[in-house]
């Protein structure tokens, strides 16, 4: 009943007033950012894989610049990272445009977190299992570890999360998402500026 009705209509309703809520919010750090970028803008979309592996285009802020090199490469992501967007990063308010993705249906407010394309042929039968559900703004995962844990455990509490969609389990994500915030824990791996890539193994 909750994971197959009521999670939507939650989600929905939520989305919608936090979304009227934080506008102000978001108009300011829409402004800031377009400064902090050099030009490259606000709002970063990128094609992720949703609900049965269907894609969607995700909308979060912008935390990096689009300077390259001189053969035009994109620099290093540690190189890229503004000061500003280090903090919308630490802060997550980075993942606050995705309201609109919940809105659109496209995504949860909590689930496994969508992730590339290109990472769909290298999951095992078991990992692809996260797509099953619609993907979330958080997840458990992202309360047990974040950045700071390997694939392999990201994938296998995402699956867990799958088999045990509850409302008690969204709200104990919500609360240690909360704390996780405040706290700032886990926004990156050791030695990353980001997370680094998936490639099957690690």
């Amino acid at each position: 009943m909750y994971q197959h009705f009521l999670k939507r209509i939650i989600d929905f309703c939520i989305a919608l007033v936090a979304l009227v809520c934080i506008s102000p919010l978001l108009a300011i750090v829409t402004v800031w950012l377009h400064f902090a970028n050099k030009g490259a803008g606000a709002f970063f979309l990128q094609e992720r894989p949703g609900k049965d592996a269907r894609i969607f285009r995700v909308i979060k802020f912008k935390t990096m610049t689009d300077e390259r090199d001189a053969q035009g490469n994109l620099l290093p992501d540690a190189e890229r990272l503004t000061k500003i967007g280090r903090f919308i990063r630490s802060t997550s308010i980075d993942e606050l445009p995705q309201l609109i993705n919940v809105l659109k249906g496209d995504m949860a407010l909590i689930g496994p977190r969508p992730l590339l394309p290109q990472y769909l042929p290298l999951y095992t039968k078991e990992q692809m299992r996260r797509h099953e559900v619609r993907p979330g703004i958080s997840g458990w995962a992202q309360c047990h570890g974040r950045n700071a844990i390997s694939w392999q455990e990201k994938f296998k509490l995402d699956v867990w999360y799958v088999d045990h969609v509850s409302l008690r389990t969204d709200l104990q994500v919500i609360l240690l998402t909360i704390k996780k915030v405040l706290f700032r824990e886990d926004i990156s791996e050791a030695g990353h500026a980001t997370m680094e890539a998936f490639n099957g193994h690690n």
